[in-house]
């Protein structure tokens, strides 16, 4: 390295004299996540090769290294184009050598100078600086930026939490603007593309100007962080405060041996008392309502329990509806509203003849199995009108999780029963018809088997003390008339096969599909699209020539399509008159 200098006074106030001789020539040491100002001392880890090779040129000479901020702190090997252009000449004080190769240097800034010329020695940069000076003039316009910017920045340490207090000793001894801004700046907890340009700028005014701009915004923002921290501590304090004054009452009351006279506990024990739970249920029931009484109104817990009790009470447990035995009026219901479907009526009406005379549901699952569109689901539908029980049917397509029949452990907030006793809640009543659909579509993954868990629900031996994980007391599903449908008698799973009856529904003949079409399908399309029976009539030859012509089904479902695509057309001619 040369020997040759360039001698340069700063002659500034903030300097107050000092002369500096820096060499012509300062190795470079790139920055990535720090801007160093000038009388500033400051530790840094010197890591990159590069950065170890202009430290060791700077020991062997004057100790001296130009200090920049890369652009990117990702850059790992910066060329000229990486590097910002002013920087801040500083000088090395102390060096401790890490036995990973690495260096912690500590570092005074000394004065800011810009890149005038860059050059390559080896594996790192060489640079010829130019020092610029920041000039400024004592004028009223730059006391008030000073004043204006120290009691700013006393603010802004007040409401910080990692400034400590003795930066506002240091600063309140500086006279030297330029020196007071530099080391303002310094302080800033701001990005470090804004503290460089803050180093950029060209005067002392415009560099108090900056740094008053972002101290006004840091502390806005500041201000409002701890408004949002003073609200949530006096709402947690009221919180605690409350629940402490609960406690010193329920104490209070228990030493005095008063009554609790809370409404809402009373309430739900009246409500536990006449609910008609079996004693398990009811001693659990019981446990609760005690538990959620020592609670706090507000705990997370309490909101668990008071769900919890919710669902025991909302779930039948005695209420049932009365059955309408009569053959004669369930045969006519089902001819009523299924054309055909023989063997099907036949044995539910054997079924209900076996209820009237026995007096109990132990008999098989009965299982429709047929093409879509046959009836299976309206069968189920039909059943319950014709013995006068609530009907509510729960679609199996698709189900994978266990919990969607078992329901959820109580342990967190929004757990619930599962679907059985859900659709139990819904029909309100302990006997209901119960139609399973699509039981051959039930899937299964790493949350368990949901046909294993309906074996429980559908087996007449095991359902009468049918266990959810949610209520975690037993529901008695014996009353209940299971119905089941499916598609593919094959794809039932084997256990669940096993429990059932199947019927078949093999599908309509041509006769059928026409007298289905016209005591049902029509009429309900004519109301559907609001027309009169003036307006339009179907004759057997215009269906028959639609089931032969437009539909290739086993079901009704195309052939009903097309009935309501004819309705729709003849509604749209009405409407424009072209028919009367």
């Amino acid at each position: 390295m040369a020997d040759s200098t360039n001698k340069v006074i700063i002659s500034t106030k903030e300097a107050s004299g000092d002369v500096y001789d820096f060499p012509e020539k300062i190795p470079l040491l790139p920055l990535r996540d720090i801007v160093l100002f000038p009388h500033m001392i400051i530790p840094i880890m010197v890591v990159r090769e590069a950065s170890i090779e202009a430290l060791q040129t700077s020991l062997m000479h004057e100790k001296y290294l130009f200090l920049v901020l890369q652009k990117s702190p990702d850059t790992e090997i910066p060329e000229v184009n990486d590097i910002n252009n002013i920087g801040v000449i500083g000088r090395i004080l102390q060096v401790l050598r890490l036995p990973n190769g690495s260096a912690k240097v500590l570092i005074e800034g000394l004065a800011r100078a810009s890149i005038k010329k860059l050059k390559k020695e080896d594996s790192h940069f060489i640079v010829y600086a130019n020092f610029a000076e920041k000039g400024f003039e004592e004028t009223p316009r730059l006391k008030a930026f000073v004043r204006n910017v120290v009691n700013n920045f006393s603010s802004y340490v007040m409401l910080s939490k990692t400034i400590p207090d003795e930066v506002l000793i240091s600063i309140s001894q500086i006279n030297e603007p330029q020196r007071l801004a530099d080391t303002i700046a310094a302080h800033l907890l701001i990005k470090n593309e804004y503290k460089q340009k803050i180093l950029e700028t060209a005067t002392t005014e415009e560099q108090l100007t900056a740094i008053s701009r972002y101290l006004t915004e840091e502390i806005e923002i500041m201000e409002l962080e701890h408004s949002i921290d003073n609200e949530v501590r006096e709402r947690l304090q009221k919180s605690q405060k409350d629940f402490f004054l609960h406690e010193q009452m329920r104490v209070i009351k228990e030493e005095l041996g008063e009554e609790e006279t809370d409404s809402d506990i009373k309430e739900l024990e009246l409500r536990v008392k006449r609910s008609g739970m079996p004693v398990e249920a009811m001693s659990k029931a019981k446990e609760e309502v005690k538990k959620l009484r020592k609670m706090h109104i507000m705990s997370p817990e309490s909101a668990v329990v008071r769900n919890y009790l919710d669902w025991l009470l909302s779930i039948p447990w005695k209420k049932r509806t009365r059955d309408n035995l009569d053959i004669n009026k369930a045969k006519i219901i089902l001819d009523e509203d299924h054309y055909g479907l023989d063997e099907a009526k036949e044995r539910i009406l054997e079924y209900l003849a076996v209820l009237k005379l026995s007096k109990k549901m132990k008999g098989p699952i009965l299982c429709f199995t047929g093409p879509p569109g046959t009836g299976k689901t309206s069968l189920g539908r039909s059943v319950a009108r014709a013995i006068s029980r609530k009907f509510v049917r729960m679609s199996l397509g698709g189900i994978r999780d266990e919990a969607e029949i078992r329901g959820h452990r109580r342990t967190y907030i929004g757990s619930m029963p599962g679907r059985i006793i859900q659709n139990m809640k819904k029909a309100n009543t302990r006997n209901p018809v119960f139609l399973l659909d699509e039981v051959d579509k039930i899937g299964m993954d790493f949350r368990g088997d949901p046909s294993s868990a309906l074996l429980e629900v559908l087996d007449p031996e095991q359902n009468n003390s049918f266990n959810d994980h949610f209520l975690e007391v037993d529901y008695d599903l014996s009353e209940v008339m299971f119905i089941t449908t499916a598609n593919y008698e094959d794809a039932i799973p084997p256990p669940l096969r096993d429990r059932m009856e199947v019927i078949s529904l093999s599908g309509y003949l041509e006769y059928e599909k026409a007298g289905i079409a016209e005591r049902h399908l029509i009429p309900k399309q004519m109301e559907a699209s609001g027309l009169k029976k003036k307006q339009v009539v179907f004759d057997r030859k215009a269906v028959l020539r639609i089931i032969r012509n437009y539909t290739s089904e086993a079901g009704v479902r195309n052939l009903e399509r097309s009935i309501a695509n004819i309705c729709r057309k003849v509604a749209r001619k009405v409407v424009t008159k072209k028919i009367n």
